[in-house]
């Protein structure tokens, strides 16, 4: 019986840490104003990433974010064979960061984080050290539209986030009239 007791214990631990990371995601997002989000990717010793479109919360449980990324660029086929990808929220006023992860793929064949410090993370997607949040993420579906722009579905293993305020509650905010 103590095996089930301490399965059990380990299981809410893990749900306990799951709903703190869901608390601070969604605080975060919510309380996200003016911000650039850059997308990583690694593969087969290959790293890249870009800056985004938009990214926004689209799921509590599971806990999942949607990201609007320009079509061909050169972290596409990274995403697609590691199945993951990272999201590090950087400030607008970062000019080496932007400079370095451009929205269009205009970004040439060198290493765009040789001199930006970065950490991995569960999934191994490069995570911008020094950025303000980072949500590193499984991807879960992908939707290559009719337009200049695709869709990520990621669905978020490890992160990165500030703490939400001691009275943010669980479920997500609703807005004020």
């Amino acid at each position: 019986m103590p095996e089930q007791g301490s399965q059990s214990g380990a299981q809410q631990a893990s749900q306990d840490a799951q709903r703190h990371l869901a608390a601070s995601v969604r605080h975060a997002l919510e309380n996200l104003r003016a911000e650039a989000f850059v997308m990583t990717a690694a593969f087969d010793g290959a790293r890249s990433g870009m800056r985004v479109l938009s990214a926004q919360l689209c799921s509590i449980e599971p806990l999942l974010v949607c990201v609007a990324t320009r079509k061909g660029h050169v972290v596409e086929p990274l995403i697609r064979d590691s199945r993951c990808f990272a999201l590090c929220a950087v400030a607008e006023t970062d000019r080496l960061v932007l400079r370095k992860f451009p929205k269009d793929d205009s970004g040439g064949e060198d290493d765009p984080f040789d001199a930006i410090a970065v950490q991995t993370l569960r999934t191994g997607a490069p995570v911008i050290a020094k950025s303000q949040m980072a949500f590193d993420c499984e991807v879960v579906r992908h939707f290559d539209l009719e337009a200049d722009h695709e869709l990520y579905i990621g669905l978020v293993v490890d992160g990165r986030a500030p703490d939400p305020p001691a009275s943010a509650p669980d479920a997500p905010a609703t807005p004020e009239p």
